[in-house]
């Protein structure tokens, strides 16, 4: 029997629901469960083929136990290997390299030094020009962390004063000073097992609840051509960081989608803010995921999913061997 676990917290309708739906199409042999976690040895395999990650970037104990799990050859979807190393500078300079288009930005020193670091632990840091970067920038801009989500610590700036201010809040965080993208259209866009996209009109402007309450703006050929594009650009950046689950948030400015957010492995999927619709289709496209990923499983190895900057042959197809040497027989050489 294989298992699929999913590992969750507070969320209550998208577990449930992907649990059943496994149960319900699975065929014989696999079957879906909420995670239990017991006694955790290291080196020691889990009885799970599969366990979708839904909460261990709050809990430090699952994310060592699912390591573990991927040492034993459990498929964590994600990969808590590289979700440990995500982090919002690195994405976006990433989707640049990848010809993926993003607001302009910076990272800044923490304002506050870390603890047990001295002025002569930071001897290699320059001043910091702020006017050079408020140049570069321009106003307004926003200011969060460089690792991290939730909306958490986030600032938005129309001045000097007010980035200094909001800046001497910050304490030992390092931040990410960024132009705000005054945008026509906004997206929110599902990508699970890195091929399958749910683009998704997004105000977050709105209420929590009624974010998903709102319809795209751009019509026509030009509409057709954004959807086309933004599409593109998810499923370059989710093959590229890794992710099999995940979300990219899209600003339209000028008709040109910036990815504003791509680092989310753990997306909101509750039925009550992303709609019945949009739920129906994660609860199916997830479930279709974790049944190919628990067939494909193997007891014992490595199954977990890397992006292309890591393995830069991570969903390539396989090379062909070359063809073996042709035997020369006393015929052609006579002939040659």
């Amino acid at each position: 029997m294989k298992k699929i676990g999913i590992l969750f917290g507070r969320e209550n309708s998208f577990p449930q629901a992907f649990v059943d739906r496994v149960n319900e199409k699975a065929p014989s042999g696999i079957q879906a469960e909420f995670v239990q976690i017991g006694l955790v040895e290291q080196s020691v395999p889990t009885d799970y083929a599969v366990i979708i990650d839904r909460i261990s970037q709050d809990v430090p104990f699952y994310r060592a136990y699912l390591k573990n799990a991927a040492l034993g050859g459990t498929a964590v979807v994600n990969n808590p290997f590289w979700w440990s190393a995500d982090e919002k500078f690195f994405n976006n300079a990433l989707a640049v390299q990848l010809g993926v288009p993003v607001p302009k930005t910076l990272l800044l020193p923490s304002k506050n030094r870390p603890d047990d670091t001295s002025d002569q632990s930071f001897r290699n840091l320059n001043w910091m020009d702020w006017d050079a970067a408020f140049e570069k920038l321009g106003w307004p801009v926003f200011m969060k962390p460089h690792s991290g989500g939730g909306w958490k610590n986030v600032y938005k700036l129309d001045n000097p004063e007010q980035f200094f201010s909001a800046y001497n809040e910050t304490g030992q965080l390092v931040m990410l000073l960024q132009e705000a993208v005054e945008f026509t259209d906004y997206f929110r866009c599902y990508c699970i097992g890195g091929k399958d996209v749910r683009i998704m009109p997004y105000e977050p402007r709105n209420e929590f609840h009624q974010r998903y309450a709102t319809e795209m703006k751009t019509t026509g050929a030009a509409g057709k051509k954004l959807l086309a594009t933004m599409k593109d650009y998810v499923l370059k950046l989710n093959q590229g960081l890794g992710y099999d689950f995940n979300t990219v948030e899209f600003a339209v400015r000028d008709g040109i989608p910036l990815a504003i957010d791509f680092g989310n492995p753990a997306p909101d999927a509750d039925i009550n803010s992303v709609g019945q619709e949009n739920f129906e289709w994660v609860v199916e496209t997830a479930a279709n995921m974790a049944i190919k990923r628990a067939q494909a499983q193997k007891p014992g190895k490595d199954n977990l999913t890397w992006g292309t900057f890591v393995h830069p042959t991570a969903g390539a197809a396989p090379a062909k061997k070359p063809a073996a040497p042709k035997k020369v027989t006393a015929t052609a050489k006579k002939e040659s």
